[in-house]
């Protein structure tokens, strides 16, 4: 197949299969020839690993994990794609497309079908609007998979990696370090693609921990507490817990005060396991 990042293929493509892009699809192809092959060789396409992608735009990422990984199954939303897939990608024995939405299908069963004694990571290229529900699922399923690497906007991709207890921290932000350790990879300019977005992007990889955090009573409550803490921008703990969890504030300030934290700590301030810490006391003090 001809170079698919080259502008004339793919406006040839395009033209051949009556496809347009869509904006509600957040659809964005790569043109940068150097940005898929990085993404490939950092995110664990390589022999032994079979790769799960999200989101396979015209090929261009798929045909450079095939290359490198014994299987490839890619998940694409938008069925128009199809038939340019199998254009594009008909030289590769070693490819699955699956036309689906990824928060509907079941990975756990894709990984067993698929990856049976293979390592398995994941790759994608994900628009704006569902980075982190994609994320948060590949990460809360506890799916059978060594590392997940994505290319997101560059904001995100700032607070998914951010470090515990600083300022760009999110809810998300804890979940991830929960879950992976975290790291931003390097930088794709907006120029890299076609059409050209508002904002430049990044890569980003999470390596799955063996293991989470010990200490976690009740982890759904604690997530909850997480997404409560953190629903107020820039409000402090207590005034984030007690208006989300629609309880007394004097409840929650106790809390945090056994918790050994200032009565004024902000959520982005808290580290891992203060937040653990404070998520177990504020359980014993609600009834349920």
């Amino acid at each position: 197949m001809e170079k698919l990042t080259d502008i004339s293929v793919i406006k040839a493509l395009m033209k051949k299969h009556g496809f347009e892009f869509s904006k509600s699809l957040g659809q964005n192809f790569l043109i940068n020839p150097s940005v898929c092959p990085r993404i490939a060789e950092t995110g664990n396409a390589k022999q032994g690993f079979g790769i799960i992608e999200i989101g396979t735009g015209i090929g261009v990422l798929t045909a450079e994990l095939a290359k490198r990984a014994e299987k490839v199954v890619a998940i694409e939303i938008d069925k128009r794609l199809i038939p340019i897939l199998e254009d594009t990608l008909s030289d590769f024995d070693n490819v699955k497309i699956i036309n689906a939405d990824v928060m509907d299908v079941d990975l756990s069963k894709i990984i067993d079908e698929n990856f049976k004694e293979l390592d398995v990571a994941v790759c994608a290229n994900l628009p704006y609007y569902i980075t982190s529900p994609v994320i948060m699922k590949l990460l809360e399923s506890r799916l059978r998979i060594k590392s997940v690497t994505v290319m997101v906007q560059k904001e995100a991709g700032r607070r998914l990696c951010a470090e515990m207890g600083t300022r760009d921290m999110g809810a998300v932000t804890v979940a991830v370090n929960y879950f992976s350790d975290p790291r931003i990879l390097f930088d794709v300019s907006r120029g890299s693609f076609m059409p050209s977005p508002n904002v430049d992007s990044c890569v980003v990889r999470f390596d799955i921990k063996d293991r989470t955090p010990d200490g976690v009573d009740d982890e759904k409550f604690f997530f909850k507490v997480v997404r409560g803490a953190f629903s107020q921008r820039r409000k402090t703990l207590s005034n984030s817990v007690s208006l989300s969890f629609g309880i007394e504030k004097s409840v929650v300030m106790k809390s945090i005060e056994q918790a050994g934290l200032s009565s004024k700590v902000r959520p982005e301030q808290l580290s891992m396991e203060e937040f653990i810490r404070f998520s177990n006391i504020l359980r014993s003090f609600i009834s349920f």
